[in-house]
């Protein structure tokens, strides 16, 4: 029997929420814009890009636009975290493991393919991805499991043997719409602020093969 499992990327393998921040913040910026510390909070992380503008904008962005101010938000990210790529501790030595244990893997993330080729490609994971999900390979995007279920798919894994990754409340949400059992990673938020989750973690390091296949049972 096949059991996966699938990883989240923003603030799941790499903790790049601060630099997303730091990005929007320079966007707005150039639009004499000054969101606090508070509405990024609410309004930013695990959200899509389509949601953030059209939240702070004050109506609705979409099609070419969006677009267009997404390449130049994601492109201003991109330069900004190049500098910075640092998985979680212990992400490394964990997925190793898991590689070693001949567990598929996979990962599934709303961040565009060129943040994903920019951070896993400088980690070195793609030849260890059963299955690549982005932004673009989805029309429906997290809490809506098309991700996940996509991802199971690729990796012919059943979604009840997938083990997902997650960070958000979106993103708990998709990997327990799609029938998976989902650790929280609480890097960007307390487990009060997540839905139940059927285990926790602050980092890799709390968290070995061994749990993972109790958890897959």
């Amino acid at each position: 029997m096949s059991q996966a499992v699938i990883f989240d990327m923003d603030g799941v393998i790499c903790h790049t929420n601060p630099f997303h921040s730091l990005a929007f913040k320079e966007f707005f910026s150039k639009r004499d814009m000054q969101p606090s510390e508070e509405e990024f909070a609410a309004h930013m992380y695990g959200k899509s890009n389509s949601y953030i503008m059209s939240h702070f904008f004050q109506r609705k962005i979409e099609g070419q636009e969006l677009l267009d101010l997404e390449d130049e938000k994601e492109g201003l990210f991109r330069e900004i975290y190049q500098h910075h790529i640092d998985p979680i501790p212990g992400f490394l030595e964990f997925f190793k493991s898991l590689k070693v244990a001949g567990l598929k893997t996979g990962v599934a993330t709303s961040a565009p393919r060129a943040n994903l080729d920019l951070i896993a490609g400088r980690l070195d994971l793609f030849p260890h991805f059963g299955s690549v999900m982005a932004s673009e390979n989805v029309s429906k995007h997290k809490p809506d499991p098309e991700v996940y279920l996509k991802s199971a798919h690729n990796l012919q894994v059943a979604p009840q043997d997938c083990l997902v990754f997650e960070d958000s409340f979106s993103g708990v949400t998709a990997g327990l719409n799609a029938g998976m059992k989902v650790v929280a990673v609480l890097s960007s938020h307390t487990k009060d602020e997540l839905p139940e989750s059927h285990y926790y973690i602050q980092d890799y390091r709390e968290i070995s093969v061994e749990k993972v296949k109790e958890l897959l049972g």
